[in-house]
């Protein structure tokens, strides 16, 4: 392996780094509000209303149920509307947090289930506004699981990072298709699968690892 390939898969680890913590960062801060409104406006929440649950879990099916290289074809006008191009890192981010931010709030949705009943019960009882049971009760008892469910997250996005190279994304998953694929070098195919498993693992055991430190239970 020459010194421009080296060159070539550092530099394309890092627009996979960059485009994979940007959307996830993002898609979190789409996803974290809109799971707390599916849960709390659900039948078990603190504010149940079927009008409000039915349109934002529709919506959000919806957009999960595209398979990734759909939606990323699909959306190409409002990805050059929003990115000015279609091609490239910076254009990749874009349809990776539509597809992230619906898959996150599903996710945070989930995790808020798992928050004791009794507690939210007992800031009920105490005139706690839902606003405050949100950011005191549900998020912060939710911690070690919307840890876990961000360590996912991450995790998948960095699949879909992989797949945007058919398109012009750019990354790792450029240079597997671009070298791997069309060319037949099966060692940069390789060196790049590795790369890939590598950062999925330090995203999950970091992310597990601050999960269980956060966990209460587990003190």
């Amino acid at each position: 392996m020459n010194d421009q390939l080296i060159s070539l898969l550092v530099s394309s680890t890092g627009e996979t780094l960059y485009m994979t913590v940007i959307s996830t960062f993002v898609a979190y801060v789409i996803g974290i509000p809109l799971g707390v409104l599916l849960y709390v406006t659900s039948k078990e929440g603190t504010r149940p209303n079927f009008a409000i649950n039915f349109i934002v879990g529709l919506i959000v099916n919806v957009l999960r149920s595209v398979p990734f290289l759909i939606l990323l074809v699909a959306i190409l006008p409002f990805t050059r509307i929003v990115a000015g191009t279609t091609l490239g890192t910076q254009a990749t981010v874009v349809p990776l947090i539509v597809a992230a931010a619906p898959y996150v709030a599903r996710m945070v949705e989930s995790s808020l289930k798992e928050v004791n009943t009794g507690v939210v019960e007992a800031a009920q009882s105490m005139g706690t506004s839902t606003f405050q049971i949100i950011t005191k009760v549900y998020l912060p008892e939710a911690r070690p699981s919307l840890l876990v469910g961000a360590a996912i997250s991450l995790a998948t996005i960095l699949g879909y990072s992989a797949m945007a190279g058919f398109v012009g994304g750019g990354g790792l998953g450029a240079v597997a298709i671009n070298y791997g694929y069309y060319r037949y070098q099966t060692d940069i195919m390789l060196i790049t699968v590795l790369l890939l498993v590598v950062i999925v693992q330090i995203f999950q055991e970091g992310g597990l690892a601050l999960a269980r430190r956060t966990d209460k239970r587990l003190k």
